[in-house]
């Protein structure tokens, strides 16, 4: 093959300078496909008739997107991700679906995202600026926040909310139904079956709660009365032994729920249906 016709990174940056969009003669792309100014398809790639890809986006080789797909702007998909084939679910039955992902995502090698169902909506959403690392999985129905990691070989069940700034690690397994709450972080190779509660640090087999995501506040720049105030919260939900619902009555007499971020922590924590990792 001749060299001016491989697809690089940088000749997908110089299509991109130019409003250009650059699809590599191997790529098939059908004809109803949208693809916005700028973007870049590398060899072999394959992109579905109902596909949208905005501007600036570039997508490696060997990849595949499909479905009914929209991605943002200038996102970054690397060799051999599937986006948008159909969901990993018996129950699906061809119907309609969508999986939306917002902008300036980079989707590693290998990734695979899939639409939603009937039954759960309709839609799975990935937000803007998050990172997948190669092999992760996002199966139906997920609704996945804005500046999320998923690391190498993390996989996400069906019906799966994820809220912003997680950090989920390699290898982690995450039940369906379960939620990930703001700024928490699962430390990798662990069995999540509950729901994992905001700003915490959380590992294991099954995954529990072993503190206060302080790295993950401070780089948020959470501000430190608030800091102080999820420090003391944490203490009486995790290490005082009382009931979760005594505990939260605790929180309320100490004033502490005047706090957004201990405000979003017991929200959560009322409103989980699988119920909530314990330390």
């Amino acid at each position: 093959m001749a060299a001016e016709t491989i697809m690089t990174a940088a000749s997908g940056r110089a299509a991109k300078a130019r409003g250009a969009t650059h699809v590599h003669p191997t790529a098939v792309v059908h004809p109803k496909a949208r693809l916005g100014a700028g973007v870049a398809v590398g060899p072999y790639t394959v992109i579905g008739e109902h596909v949208t890809v905005g501007s600036g986006t570039a997508i490696g080789a060997h990849c595949v997107l499909e479905g009914h797909t929209t991605l943002g702007q200038d996102n970054e998909v690397f060799t051999g991700a599937v986006i948008g084939s159909i969901p990993q679910d018996l129950k699906y039955q061809g119907e309609e679906s969508l999986l939306v992902i917002g902008d300036r995502n980079r989707i590693r090698e290998y990734v695979t995202i899939n639409p939603g169902t009937a039954g759960g909506g309709g839609k799975t959403t990935l937000g803007s600026d998050g990172l997948l690392m190669a092999y992760a999985h996002i199966a139906h129905d997920c609704l996945v926040g804005d500046r999320v990691v998923i690391a190498n070989s993390a996989a996400l069940a069906g019906h799966i909310v994820v809220e912003d700034r997680a950090v989920i690690g390699g290898l982690v397994g995450v039940h369906q139904f379960v939620r990930i709450g703001t700024l928490a972080i699962i430390g990798g190779c662990s069995r999540v079956i509950q729901d994992i509660p905001p700003y915490s640090t959380c590992v294991g087999y099954p995954a529990r709660v072993y503190g206060l995501n302080t790295e993950g506040l401070r780089r948020a720049g959470i501000e430190p009365d608030a800091q102080e105030r999820l420090h003391h919260a944490f203490r009486v939900l995790f290490r005082s032994k009382l009931a979760t619902r005594t505990a939260l009555e605790r929180l309320a007499g100490d004033g502490l729920i005047d706090a957004p971020e201990v405000t979003h922590l017991v929200e959560f924590i009322r409103q989980s249906k699988r119920g909530v990792c314990r330390a």
